[in-house]
């Protein structure tokens, strides 16, 4: 386990699209560490590969309640609208406003192949459906309502 540097938004890397996973082995189950790793260290709620460079369909999320780990998401369905506050790892200092759904289903696999379906409600869906807006190489600035801001 070890601390992978954070991409930030003038990298190329995080404007690509993720490819799937195939293989479910050691070298995932490292990256899966490490990912989690990086996130805590950051004091993030979710990091995606390609923040830390690796253009694979996963991400980690832990909004307090424990850590989850997505490979391959997909979204099944969103209802509902929340408006809120955004921030990312990769746009350090810096926050917006995002209009996102209040609920979220999504099927995914753990780190072993298995497929689980998981919902969110409010900071667990807006964790979700940022994250996974990584693996399609786009950023919450992109969805901002009313502009970014600097924090001091």
């Amino acid at each position: 386990m070890a601390y992978r540097k954070v991409r930030t938004e003038e990298d190329e890397v995080l404007r690509k699209v993720s490819k799937e996973v195939k293989k479910f082995d050691e070298s995932l189950w490292a990256l899966l560490d490490d990912m989690a790793d990086t996130m805590y260290e950051e004091n993030g709620v979710g990091l995606a590969a390609p923040q830390i460079g690796i253009l694979k369909r996963i991400f980690v999320i832990d909004i307090g309640e424990g850590l989850i780990e997505f490979i391959n998401p997909e979204v099944v369905t969103t209802e509902g609208e929340q408006f809120g506050e955004e921030g990312c790892l990769s746009v350090p200092n810096k926050y917006g406003n995002v209009r996102r759904p209040n609920f979220v289903k999504m099927r995914a696999l753990d780190r072993h192949g298995n497929a689980f379906e998981i919902e969110g409600t409010e900071l667990m869906a807006r964790a979700m459906l940022h994250e996974n807006d990584h693996l399609d190489g786009r950023l919450y600035v992109d969805l901002v309502e009313g502009g970014v801001f600097e924090v001091e």
